[in-house]
């Protein structure tokens, strides 16, 4: 069975909410929804404080290349334009707004009728995807257009749709696979023809059987689109990972997939694109995983942007006696959380509730040089070398060493026995030679 070559680890998979269906979490009392919930440059307000908006409204504009837009996930009063602590930890500017109904922009078609068939040019899918503030929904948050814009020069030959959903605890995109499958299958075809690909596969790990069955059924009547069953391995979902076990084809130090002829988007960004498409709907809400070893009802709920997370756990069946550690995305890749007050945003893929048992580390020990984050690294890194050269601010050795090639995978992290903070300092590194690099080219 396919998957990719070097390195990889395999925690506890730890699905607990796969097999509850998606519920829809109604809006309430006040969100907050951050201008910046993408990679590349925060959007800029159209609103100010109070003005009426209503679902779908757009509220700030993303003027950049790499930027997207932000819409309204509620209808109600902009009570104030603030920064909020949002998942990051960081503080950032957000437009406040009360909720009062749910009054939604007449150009949203809400009927649940499949629409299969798109009469768009490959231009017009790019700008409508672009002006419904569609971005990657599996955590980089890459704005879509720029993706199905392929440079000059460059050439698509295969869309990759990830539907691995490798990390531990995480199941909103297999519940996506099985319940919005065939509106999933058409945003395919809607972002095939954008690329002018005539081929499309996705990638399943085989512990979620009853999807790859479900979608092979599906994509008989889809042209193109193969359903690629892969065999179990972390990080298999990251996008050089994923094209190398699909296609056999591997993305350059530095460079971006379509280097090698491949655009990867995420299941969850396939059924935003249907809904952009066919329904004129912007990217106002989200499917979110809310699990834990101690949460009453794992859960995957289809939440309006800007909720706050606190909603979340509520509707889960509350906060756990026990709970240690609050997680903002995955076990492995996730941040922990300081304010359950921040909003859910389009990078948000689950919240896991750890147990005070399962949050201490383990002692800091010596490096006893086994070698085992090297044989782990899915980029073929030497960790432990780039986390010492980060730690005492090496950082053109950084830069030689390959740091900006990591993928925060954590698989180094998880897999060091003298529990070495190997992540930590690597993420410190990658900031500092960033800043260097983009000083140095300013």
């Amino acid at each position: 069975m396919k998957t990719f070559a070097i390195g990889g680890v395999h925690p506890p998979e730890n699905k607990f909410a796969e097999k509850q269906p998606i519920e829809w979490l109604p809006p309430s009392g006040t969100v907050a929804i951050p201008i910046s919930q993408h990679l590349g440059v925060p959007a800029k307000p159209v609103v100010t404080k109070g003005d009426k908006v209503r679902v779908g409204q757009l509220i700030a504009r993303g003027e950049a290349f790499i930027s997207a837009h932000i819409h309204a996930s509620v209808s109600g009063t902009v009570s104030k334009i603030d920064s909020i602590t949002d998942t990051s930890g960081y503080r950032r500017q957000a437009i406040l707004i009360d909720v009062d109904g749910d009054d939604w922009m007449e150009s949203i078609d809400r009927d649940q009728t499949l629409i299969s068939d798109c009469s768009l040019d490959a231009p017009e899918i790019v700008k409508k995807v672009h002006e419904m503030g569609i971005v990657g929904l599996g955590g980089a948050t890459f704005p879509s257009h720029v993706k199905l814009n392929v440079p000059q020069g460059k050439k698509a030959s295969y869309l990759i749709i990830n539907g691995v959903e490798c990390e531990p605890c995480l199941t909103a995109d297999h519940r996506i696979m099985l319940e919005r499958g065939e509106e999933m299958l058409v945003g395919i075809t809607i972002q095939m023809r954008a690329l002018g690909v005539e081929k499309a596969i996705i990638g399943i790990e085989n512990n979620k059987p009853d999807a790859i069955t479900h979608l092979t059924e599906l994509a008989r009547k889809y042209p193109g689109i193969t359903v690629e069953p892969l065999k179990v391995k972390y990080p298999q979902g990251a996008e050089k990972q994923l094209i190398k076990a699909l296609v056999d084809r591997e993305v350059p130090s530095g460079k971006l997939p379509i280097e090698v002829g491949c655009v990867v988007h995420n299941v969850g960004t396939s059924l935003a694109v249907y809904e952009a498409v066919q329904k004129n709907k912007p990217l106002i809400e989200r499917v979110v995983t809310v699990t834990g070893v101690s949460v009453k009802k794992p859960s995957n709920f289809m939440v309006r942007l800007g909720t706050p997370v606190s909603a979340l756990i509520e509707a889960a069946g509350g906060m756990p006696e026990d709970t240690g550690k609050v997680i903002n995305g995955g076990p492995m890749m996730g941040k922990a959380l300081n304010d359950l007050g921040a909003p859910v945003t389009k990078g948000t893929s689950g919240i896991l509730l750890f147990t005070q048992e399962e949050t201490p580390r383990l002692p800091e020990l010596n490096c006893v040089r086994c070698a085992k984050c090297l044989t782990v690294c899915p980029m073929g890194l030497e960790p432990y070398l780039l986390a010492v050269l980060a730690d005492k601010r090496r950082l053109e050795e950084c830069e030689e060493e390959r740091i900006m090639d990591c993928m925060e995978c954590g698989s180094c992290l998880y897999i060091c026995p003298s529990g070495r903070p190997l992540l930590d300092q690597i993420r410190v590194g990658k900031n500092l030679v960033g800043k260097m690099i983009r000083e140095r080219s300013s």
